[in-house]
């Protein structure tokens, strides 16, 4: 069954963005590498891109409570179009330079973080409530395959053409994004009262204030950031472990990024049809579990397929678990707090991420590479203890 003409715009939209950040995931670093030398000042990048959305989640939550979504999302990716663009313009005509890129890129996570909150807030307002996890798959498997399969590959190619080429395509395919946004039919300003608005940063206190009375979703947000130092601990030292470990040259380790990205397509196939089958509670806490086993079953293997296996089942296990997460907040969070919710959510996850990356590297400093591995399968069946007595209850209680 269609899920609604709005919804396929929602979906283009969305292709079309994922596709730019498949091409800049590989662009950027490589214009980078045309500006300097130095790998501390190439990394930066990466490290000003992660605190320029660390900066502004929380109000940029805030503002999608309070402003026209369609409006936010559009404008954003409008916005990153128009950035792109003009970084195009400055490779083309050789006045750019590694101060303007880190402003670019910075301003592109910005602008991200605003238009990926809009995106999740809208989608509950055009999608019946029993489609969500449908809706949900759907766009993970399209962001999937933007980022890692198509995007990438021809990015690279387009960079070994012409140094602005992928740029200027990337803002394009921004641009195009935009426009698929601003067609969707209708307001989609929450509905709130005006006479005494808060300031910003109450708002978001609010915000906060009411994910953290909501026992089941206090306790999601809670796993995910758990989850998200355990999914980034082996992750952030994969590249040594396929080649000390694995025996990987740089190109079997690209392989085996994207044999684990099948997986995650394979996710996107299963996760509505084994919720309806099993239930949230057993489908996202069974998913923590496939991702402790699956990171156990990696650190005491050699064999470079073996490792391919288990991290397309790790993948699949984080797709699942996300398309289950996203779908429970859209049904749970009231239109006004969307933003905000998503944001707090979000800000867990990040600083997940970042204190995963740093555990990482200390634990491979001060023991083996196998042991990050270990660490995040540990930390992954605590999850899983935590989430499947809460989701367990919620869906007993009769899920809204």
């Amino acid at each position: 069954m269609s899920l609604g003409r709005e919804y396929r715009k929602l979906w283009a939209g969305s292709a079309a963005s994922n596709f730019g950040d498949g091409i800049s995931f590989v662009a950027i670093p490589l214009l980078a590498t045309t500006l300097t030398s130095d790998p501390l000042l190439i990394a930066g990048l990466s490290l000003v891109y992660s605190a320029a959305r660390f900066a502004v989640v929380l109000p940029v939550g805030a503002l999608v409570d309070r402003l026209d979504r369609k409006t936010i999302l559009w404008a954003a990716n409008l916005g990153r179009g128009l950035l792109l663009a003009c970084l195009a313009l400055f490779v083309a005509t050789g006045t750019a330079s590694l101060p303007a890129l880190y402003v670019v890129f910075a301003l592109v996570g910005m602008l991200e973080t605003a238009a990926d909150n809009s995106a999740l807030s809208i989608l509950p307002s055009i999608v019946e409530s029993g489609a969500l996890d449908r809706a949900n798959s759907q766009i993970s498997a399209t962001q999937l395959v933007a980022d890692e399969f198509v995007g990438p590959p021809l990015g690279g190619l387009m960079f070994a053409a012409a140094i602005a080429l992928p740029i200027g395509i990337t803002g394009g395919a921004y641009a195009a994004a935009a426009l698929f946004f601003f067609t969707l039919a209708g307001s989609f300003r929450p509905e709130r009262s005006t006479r005494h608005r808060p300031s910003l940063p109450r708002e978001v206190v609010e915000g906060a204030s009411w994910l953290a009375r909501h026992r089941l979703l206090r306790i999601l947000s809670v796993v995910t950031g758990l989850s998200s130092i355990a999914y980034m601990m082996p992750f952030s030292i994969l590249v040594l472990f396929s080649q000390d470990v694995l025996g990987l040259e740089p190109a079997g380790y690209g392989i085996l990024l994207s044999v684990s990205a099948l997986g995650g397509l394979a996710g996107t196939a299963i996760a509505g049809p084994l919720r309806r089958r099993t239930g949230y509670a057993a489908t996202a806490a069974g998913s923590l579990a496939l991702g402790s086993v699956t990171l156990f079953a990696t650190s005491s293997t050699t064999s470079p397929w073996v490792a391919g296996v288990c991290l397309a089942a790790y993948i699949l296990h984080a797709v699942v678990y996300g398309v289950c997460v996203a779908s429970i907040r859209q049904r749970l969070v009231p239109e006004g707090f969307r933003g905000r919710v998503n944001s707090v959510s979000k800000l867990f996850g990040l600083a997940g991420l970042a204190i995963g990356a740093g555990l990482g590297g200390v634990l491979v400093d001060t023991s083996s590479l196998q042991i990050p591995f270990l660490a995040g399968g540990t930390v992954f069946a605590l999850c899983a203890l935590i989430a499947w007595p809460a989701l367990r209850s919620w869906e007993q209680a009769g899920p809204a």
